[in-house]
């Protein structure tokens, strides 16, 4: 087992008891709620007439069925207005700090976290929601959770939870300029598969990881999960302290140079011992896209699709219905490949830095008129924000849709959806058959400057050849 990592030293400091299933107790130091996974926890809460343990440490956001466009109560969707119903309710009642809509702070919960400062180093951070592991970037120990773990962690501000290995990532070398961190990490599953990290904890690092801007550093640690880890993370440096310093949660002054030497004495060993290493050359890495149905199917977008002899066994099965649900062959290539909707957003790239990025593509050109584009940011503080600088402008005038912040058609759970057939340029983590409301639906994942230049051809576009 590994020694002497972020990981060990986060386990050991909020390690409550060992229980006799061989499972730790560790103690949460900051539990995120949305309106999905919450209601049954708080029901079982009220069936016990328990309370909730810390309501001081808990908050709460609504982002999966919250539309993007009509906001208006009750909300058309039922569903979706008992779900967002029952969160005001249940966080009113427990004390619970709510960024609800009318706050000006609503948006994604792994948006909110780290904007707002109650993301900080060397916390454990639970949310039932996958993407927990974004977190991660800040140096905190971040996982997803489920509804009876919620209950349990609303109850007793506490979580069973079975200790993995760590595998060190040693990212190498430096992305070419028109890389992004998202090529690279979708250049990782690939690598390493959507099952490689299974039973492992990700730790990042290397001197690509070591320039990666927060909001990089978010987005490589956000697809941990796709990559089967249970969680990754970023060791903190001075990159993670400027970007903390000054915000909500954060501590000022005095206080706040405490805090930073804690957060520096959590940093792995400089002789940590890990349970394996893996070292990636991010100079290989080119604009990319997923071909498939699994974030570990991607290309460059002028790499041919791979035939299935030239894949592993195991992802043999795969491939062939991949290639039949997307429709494509062996040896063909991603560029070109036409698209009815493009979307931009969600908990991976729905960052201010994303939607500049996409911005600066965009300007001077339109929008393909058979594409139907979406940009919703991550966040209420992060549209304010796009808007202070004429981005949303820049959208408008291009032929996108300039939407309120939430998950949107990451999961299409609000609305935003594929139609049958569609087929989605997406800045999203997922692909999976149906992720995006249509069973029949085709996604493509990509980075938010491809998804740009996707909406502007109307097809996957070599962001590298737009303008030539």
């Amino acid at each position: 087992m590994s020694e002497g990592t972020l990981y060990d030293h986060v386990w050991n400091e909020h390690l409550v008891e060992t229980l006799p299933t061989g499972q730790d107790q560790l103690f949460v130091g900051l539990h995120l709620i949305h309106e999905v996974t919450s209601p049954q926890a708080f029901g079982m809460l009220r069936e016990r007439d328990l309370d909730v343990a810390f309501p001081e440490r808990t908050h709460a956001t609504v982002d999966h069925v919250i539309p993007t466009k009509d906001r208006s109560r009750p909300l058309e969707d039922e569903a979706a207005e008992e779900m967002l119903s029952a969160l005001e309710t249940n966080t009113s009642e427990a004390g619970i700090t709510y960024s609800g809509p009318e706050t000006g702070d609503q948006g994604i919960a792994h948006v909110v976290g780290p904007e707002q400062g109650l993301t900080q180093p060397g916390m454990t951070i639970v949310c039932g929601d996958s993407h927990t592991a974004t977190h991660g970037a800040f140096g905190a120990l971040a996982f997803g959770i489920g509804t009876s773990q919620i209950r349990d962690v609303l109850a007793t501000g506490s979580v069973a939870a079975e200790k993995h290995d760590v595998r060190r990532i040693e990212i190498t070398g430096e992305l070419s300029e028109a890389a992004t961190v998202k090529d690279l990490v979708l250049g990782l599953i690939r690598e390493l598969g959507t099952d490689g990290g299974v039973g492992y904890v990700y730790e990042y690092g290397g001197p690509v990881v070591e320039a990666m801007s927060m909001e990089e550093r978010m987005t490589l640690a956000n697809m941990s999960i796709e990559g089967g880890a249970t969680a990754g993370y970023i060791n903190p440096d001075e990159t993670t302290y400027e970007y903390l310093q000054g915000r909500d949660a954060v501590p000022e002054g005095e206080a706040f140079e405490e805090r930073k030497a804690y957060w520096e004495s959590i940093r792995s060993n400089p002789d940590a011992i890990y349970d394996d290493v893996v070292e990636f050359d991010a100079s290989q890495i080119e604009p990319s896209v997923t071909w498939g149905i699994t974030p570990g199917q991607v290309v460059g977008v002028t790499e041919p699709i791979p035939a299935p002899a030239n894949l592993p066994a195991g992802q043999r099965d795969a491939a062939e219905r991949a290639y039949e649900h997307m429709d494509v062959s062996p040896g063909e290539t991603m560029d070109g490949y036409g698209v009815d909707v493009v979307f931009l957003g969600s908990c991976t790239n729905g960052r201010l830095p994303d939607l500049r990025a996409a911005a600066e593509v965009l300007e001077g050109h339109e929008v393909d008129p058979d594409v139907e584009a979406l940009a919703v940011p991550g966040s209420q503080r992060v549209k304010a924000a796009a808007e202070a600088e004429g981005l949303d402008e820049i959208f408008r005038e291009a032929g996108f849709e300039w939407r309120d912040a939430g998950c949107s058609m990451c999961l299409g759970m609000n609305g935003d959806r594929l139609e049958d057939g569609q087929v989605s340029a997406s800045s999203t983590n997922r692909n999976f058959v149906g992720r995006q409301g249509s069973k029949d639906g085709r996604t493509i994942l990509m980075s938010p400057e491809m998804v740009a230049a996707a909406a502007t051809e109307g097809e996957v576009t070599d962001v590298r050849t737009l303008d030539q």
